[in-house]
């Protein structure tokens, strides 16, 4: 385990193609040829997931010559990779441009020949452990894992793993979705591992959390069915966990019908980054390198920032005095985040590959 700035690079955990990313067009080359493509399609963007719903409409305000095409919007990362498999041939509209995937689903789209390379014009700003030294991926935003209560079913909020296995908690806690498919899910089981032991790593960390939502399910503590919003408020699972910035938007969009209390574990504070990749057989080349360099200019960025995430950026433009302070008030303190720990490629590859191996047999599900 490490920090964010300790991470090993992507190229030194895994065997990378030989390929080198192509030369940068001037943004005003690649604005005109992305215009004249007309399109863009995106997958699995939720407009509340890290402010999301504004990134889209910051993109569509600036180049109305585009439409924004918006697949699947609740899909997770193995199924934006499914999407870009299925659709190989197709240039049709159910064939992705762009995708936005857990860190450990960058390397495996690489090594399949499903991305291809490109290096924004901030790539310098970009740290060097989030991103493919090729440019076929690259970091776009990071939280932590934490808890979502609903205050109206649930008096007294936990605030460790450990409080969840306590009795009063039967039938409300629940996962955002399938471990084996959703990158959100995997990392909350293995920082449920790293609850229960704080020194395994990858595999270890993996089984560990596997057994401990094992036994939150023959409890009875853990609820069947996909922790959300809509089910939160309604109380179908009033305990989720899911990443800071999406439960931190939830309690805004909910305003207090019901109350929501967002909380990061005490005994496991597991963060994660999301990357940003172009997909080989992208219809609209030009339009998704465009978005790539919205993405990560300083208005993509500061949009992050509005929806409770960490931009990639955020060192680069802290000290450069880019992070305004109404944004920086909103939030959660900096302490929260103190002992995050930043799963790496390789441990995270094999995290997934034991999930894929034991999930459905540890939890008797198909």
């Amino acid at each position: 385990m490490t920090t964010l700035k300790g991470l090993a690079t992507g190229a030194s955990l895994i065997a990378l193609m030989a390929a080198t990313a192509a030369p940068a067009e001037t943004l005003a080359e690649l604005e005109a040829a992305a215009k004249a493509e007309g399109a863009l399609t995106t997958i699995a963007l939720p407009h509340d997931w890290c402010g999301y719903g504004a990134v889209i409409e910051g993109f569509k305000k600036k180049y109305p010559e585009i439409t924004v095409n918006e697949l699947n919007p609740n899909a997770g990362s193995g199924d934006e990779i499914e999407a870009i498999k299925a659709n190989k041939g197709n240039t049709g509209p159910q064939a992705p441009d762009v995708i936005d995937v857990g860190l450990s689903f960058g390397p495996a789209a690489k090594a399949e020949g499903l991305i291809q390379p490109y290096k924004v014009s901030t790539w310098d700003e970009i740290p060097d452990n989030a991103k493919d030294a090729e440019g076929y991926w690259y970091g776009d935003y990071y939280g932590v894992l934490a808890i979502g209560v609903n205050k109206d079913l649930v008096a007294e909020s936990p605030t460790s793993f450990a409080d969840l296995t306590d009795a009063k908690f039967a039938n409300a806690i629940a996962l955002p979705g399938d471990p084996r498919t959703g990158n959100s899910s995997m990392m909350t089981v293995y920082a449920a591992g790293l609850a229960s032991d704080p020194a395994a790593t990858g595999a270890d960390a993996m089984a560990k959390g596997i057994g401990w939502f094992k036994a939150l399910k023959d409890s009875g503590n853990l609820v069947p069915v996909n922790g959300s919003s809509q089910n939160l408020a309604q109380g179908t699972t009033p305990i989720y966990f899911d990443w800071d910035y999406n439960l931190l938007a939830m309690r805004d969009n909910l305003a207090g019908n019901p109350p929501v209390d967002v909380i990061v574990p005490s005994d496991s504070v597991l963060a994660g980054v999301y990357v940003q990749a172009i997909s080989a057989y992208a219809p609209h080349p030009n339009a998704a390198k465009l978005w790539m360099e919205y993405l990560y200019s300083d208005e993509g960025q500061l949009l992050w920032l509005a929806g409770y995430c960490h931009p990639i950026r955020f060192n680069a433009m802290s000290e450069a005095g880019k992070l305004p302070a109404e944004l920086m008030a909103k939030l959660p303190p900096a302490e929260n985040y103190a002992k995050a720990v930043f799963p790496t490629l390789e441990e995270q590859g094999a995290a997934k590959q034991t999930t894929a191996d034991t999930w459905a047999k540890e939890m008797g599900v198909q």
